[in-house]
């Protein structure tokens, strides 16, 4: 069996920071945009939008092969497992084939085959919102003998049945930019051949690569998809990828995290009166964090921060991380190593201080280009 599934624009100011500048087309072409063609060479500094980027984004994948990679969640070569009543059988058909809404399973191992359910508030893998007898559905498509989905047959199953599933799992409460992504667990090739047609569906952590553990239910959690200072997101081809050591090259450090429910209440803030609320919290605790105010200047990095949409506001999410980085001259972001509260380097050299001009205000820093037009995923 198998699985499947922000930055802000500078302003005048004594600070270098930039916010969120989303566009009005649909959210997914947006995030895709966003990350892929985070910059032009028109402009001098990183284009907005990171968050949901990040959820999106694996290192080194094209944009043709994220139906695959992310909206399984796990790889399509399956856990290993068959189906009960089948030759030698394994332990992880008794744990897979009685998994039920609200149980939480785990593994080790690459191939999944230590594969058991462990209590949710321990760490786990994933978490089970509903299980769909396939076999129960009308046609041929899912009898005996039958073929085996493809994963693009797989994709369809998980947002006709999964996404559903998941909202009502979390009484509508699931943020599709939050830290969550819904999953789908299907019989593996050979379960299938045995007659095996249970799929389940459930949430994990998103990553742009592997599972993640996490630790509670889902359920009980806040969403917001946040990582919290200290820690370092790595890089590959300019872009973000999961959290790394600061000593290893990373594309952001975070250096706080906001919570938006301290100023907002009720219905979801408008996104000038978030960005001003969040921009100056962001360079407030940036300077604790880093040990001053002007150090993000002397590194020549970037503060960057997201914004909350309408969608994660509703589903409970308040929690915003403010990130330092460095923009590349083209696209996407500078290799950086060490964290920025000590010596680090930026392609391999150390950053050179802008000359001081004794002006307390700096010209403003140009916005971010349009971003050109992005392939969509199949």
């Amino acid at each position: 069996m198998s699985s499947s599934d922000q930055l802000p624009k500078p302003k005048p100011s004594g600070r270098s920071t930039r916010r969120g500048a989303p566009s009005s087309v649909d959210a997914v072409r947006r995030s895709f945009d966003a990350v892929i063609g985070v910059f032009t060479g028109k402009t001098h500094v990183p284009a907005p939008t990171l968050r949901w980027g990040l959820l999106l984004v694996a290192a080194g994948a094209v944009v043709a092969a994220l139906v695959t990679m992310f909206v399984t969640g796990f790889d399509n070569k399956g856990l290993e497992a068959h189906t009960p009543g089948s030759p030698a059988e394994p332990v992880v058909d008794k744990e897979f084939g009685t998994a039920v809404k609200g149980d939480c399973l785990s593994w080790t191992k690459p191939d999944h085959s230590d594969l058991v359910k462990v209590r949710c508030e321990n760490k786990h893998m994933f978490e089970v919102a509903a299980d769909v007898d396939m076999a129960k559905y009308p046609g041929k498509e899912f009898g005996p003998g039958s073929r085996f989905p493809d994963s693009l047959r797989l994709t369809e199953l998980k947002e006709e049945h999964c996404v559903p599933a998941v909202q009502q799992y979390l009484n509508g409460k699931f943020d599709p930019r939050g830290r969550y992504i819904v999953g789908l667990m299907y019989p593996s090739p050979d379960g299938w051949q045995h007659g095996d047609r249970t799929l389940r569906c459930g949430v994990q952590y998103a990553a742009s690569a592997g599972t993640p553990a996490s630790t509670g239910s889902a359920a009980e959690h806040d969403q917001s998809k946040v990582y919290g200072p200290g820690v370092c997101l790595g890089i590959n081809q300019n872009l973000p990828t999961d959290p790394v050591d600061c000593a290893q090259q990373h594309a952001v450090e975070v250096v706080s995290t906001i919570d938006l429910g301290q100023r907002f209440q009720g219905s979801p803030p408008d996104k000038d009166e978030q960005d001003k609320f969040v921009e100056d919290e962001c360079a407030r605790t940036s300077s604790d964090y880093l040990g001053g105010p002007d150090v993000v200047r002397n590194k020549t990095l970037t503060l960057f921060f997201d914004y909350l949409d309408a969608r994660s506001w509703l589903a409970g999410s308040r929690k915003l991380d403010c990130m330092v980085g460095k923009g590349a001259d083209r696209e996407g972001f500078a290799p950086i190593t060490g964290s920025a509260k000590g010596d680090i380097l930026i392609n391999g050299q150390a950053p050179v201080p802008p000359p001081n001009t004794g002006r307390s205000t700096p010209a403003p820093l140009p916005g971010a280009a349009p971003l050109p037009p992005q392939p969509q995923p199949r």
